[in-house]
């Protein structure tokens, strides 16, 4: 008997996972196209091609989807922090970790300066994007370590200076994505010349 169910629960999950992806890819223009304080939940539903009411069938509120795209960019970000860590090479993993921090930005820098507007006044966003940064305080510090410094946490230290690091790279990003292409890849290129030289490589 609970083979008969278990198709058709897929087969609504597999429905639910596509309009949900709708929501959050139609959530992310908008914030592209207008920004956070503009959209409404009309907007998103709108684009979505649903009702307001079978929006809140899936989020509960404007913030609400913002947050779950948020979560689904986030995963990204998680992804290339694993790789950087694992890289062999600390000159390569910079220039990896680099490159592709571009390539994030470039793809979701308006849900990422979002993420940073709203993780002051949004618990679930504030966590989330502390978490990221611990990942990437975490995979810079593990490149810091590779390529001589010392580990630990006094002001000379791979987790201090990670930590420095980190939080320059992200309010620098978050201006430069805002100007164009151009902009965001010269600030790369300045923060990965000032992490080589934290690395004693450059």
């Amino acid at each position: 008997m609970s083979g008969h169910h278990t198709p058709s629960r897929r087969a609504a999950q597999s429905k639910g996972d596509l309009r949900e992806r709708a929501i959050l890819d139609t959530c992310e223009a908008l914030l592209t196209d207008k920004g956070y304080d503009a959209v409404t939940v009309g907007d998103i539903a709108q684009g979505a091609g649903i009702t307001r009411g079978a929006l809140y069938f899936y989020f509960g509120s404007k913030q609400e989807v913002v947050t779950a795209l948020v979560a689904r960019t986030v995963e990204h970000l998680w992804e290339r922090s694993r790789s950087t860590a694992r890289a062999d090479v600390p000159r390569q993993a910079i220039a990896t970790a680099m490159r592709r921090t571009v390539e994030l930005w470039n793809e979701h820098g308006p849900v990422m300066r979002t993420a940073i507007d709203l993780s002051l006044t949004v618990p679930e966003i504030g966590n989330l994007w502390n978490q990221t940064a611990d990942l990437f305080i975490e995979a810079i510090a593990a490149v810091l370590e590779h390529a001589g410094v010392e580990p630990g946490d006094e002001p000379k230290q791979a987790s201090a200076m990670a930590r420095a690091l980190c939080w320059m790279i992200e309010r620098n990003f978050y201006h430069a994505s805002q100007e164009s292409r151009e902009s965001l890849q010269n600030t790369s290129d300045t923060c990965e010349h000032i992490w080589l030289i934290s690395s004693g490589l450059s």
